[in-house]
């Protein structure tokens, strides 16, 4: 199997905002770099604007439907966004570089973890049609 080559911040920016970010290559990661991005360049109402019409447009260029258990995911991502402002906050952005969304991730691996949500929320919540369609707060405890 290829590994996928490393691609600067700037260049995943401009590649998934054209809707051409490969689909085989759009994973959790993926998701938190483009948090990073978005909140070291706006403002938080600017970034979950960017990132909730990113992500819908990313969904519709590759043929995702957008139905109750498929598509986009409004309180996963602003919940996602809220603990990604949350590290900012708390540690910085760290180094600037060409991949410094990169360096962000790989150093606060608790961000890795696609489950964490789980502390914050019941499974009966946060797959919920309400949870989908908008955002809505925790039921076990306080998002930071």
């Amino acid at each position: 199997m290829e590994t996928p080559t490393i691609v600067t911040d700037d260049e995943f920016l401009d590649t998934f905002e054209a809707q051409k970010w490969p689909l085989d290559r759009w994973r959790h990661r993926d998701h938190i770099r483009l948090a990073y991005l978005y909140l070291t360049r706006l403002s938080f109402d600017e970034a979950a604007d960017k990132i909730r019409a990113g992500i819908r447009a990313h969904n519709a260029a590759h043929g995702i439907p957008d139905a109750p258990t498929i598509g986009y995911h409004e309180t996963m991502t602003i919940a996602w966004l809220r603990l990604v402002a949350a590290m900012l906050r708390e540690y910085g952005p760290g180094e600037p570089g060409p991949t410094a969304a990169l360096t962000f991730c790989d150093e606060r691996p608790e961000l890795s973890q696609k489950k964490v949500l789980r502390l914050f929320y019941s499974r009966r919540l946060m797959m919920s049609p309400e949870a989908k369609a908008r955002f809505v707060e925790p039921d076990l405890t306080p998002l930071p």
